[in-house]
């Protein structure tokens, strides 16, 4: 089925209503939906929560948010739902993404493939290491931080991530802000004062570590 022609006023209407909690489990939720395959029409909120960890009734309310109500014993309409979650969370359109610092884990990013699949676009690399800058990694001219505007002038680039070491990512994120970058994912192990009206989320491998261990020693286990 064709949803395309409600796209933009779906968008308009739901997108101010959903709170951050709930924006943070749609993927979770998605990725729960696009694992059932394209085979199935229905899935019940018990078997979505399963799936994605949670219980029936916060399903019931995240997704009452998009404005879908399952039918009792009948459930949701999967390819439905999976569109009203893409537009909500802005994957029906293509975004252009710049990643600064190509370091192992820059280059890591830069080559992962489920970016592209969802939508998102690496269409500049850029590092400050002058032994870096001019060289190619996986097809791609790594720029010096002096080119970071016209390139994100050229290609619309709206988001930018971060994966300098911690001493650079606050001017790093100024930067991007300067050159037109509106959101920043931050790899960085440091906390970033966001500069402006900038969105930022930060991925801390160490801190998620930490929680596990947090976990564990409640858990009481011990290390041999």
């Amino acid at each position: 089925m064709d949803f395309a022609p409600i796209d933009r006023v779906y968008r308009d209407c739901v997108n101010e209503n959903v709170p951050n909690v709930t924006v943070q489990r749609l993927p979770v939720y998605l990725s729960c939906l696009e694992s059932l395959g394209t085979e199935r029409e229905r899935v019940s909120s018990e078997e979505l929560a399963t799936l994605a960890g949670v219980t029936p009734a916060k399903i019931r309310k995240d997704l009452s948010y998009l404005g879908t109500f399952g039918v009792r014993g009948v459930g949701y309409d999967i390819e439905h739902l999976r569109f009203q979650i893409r537009v909500v969370l802005g994957l029906e359109e293509e975004w252009p993404v710049v990643i600064v610092g190509v370091g192992n884990l820059g280059r890591a990013l830069a080559n992962y493939g489920g970016f592209q699949e969802h939508g998102f676009d690496v269409v500049g690399l850029f590092d400050a290491d002058p032994a870096k800058v001019g060289t190619e990694y996986d097809g791609m001219l790594i720029r010096s931080l002096d080119e970071l505007g016209p390139t994100i002038h050229e290609s619309g680039a709206t988001i930018g991530i971060i994966t300098t070491p911690a001493s650079a990512a606050q001017a790093t994120a100024q930067a991007l802000a300067d050159a037109g970058i509106k959101s920043i994912l931050n790899f960085a192990p440091v906390v970033i004062k966001p500069p402006g009206d900038v969105d930022i989320r930060r991925v801390d491998l160490s801190t998620e570590l930490q929680v596990l261990s947090f976990y564990l020693h409640r858990r009481g286990v011990d290390v041999e």
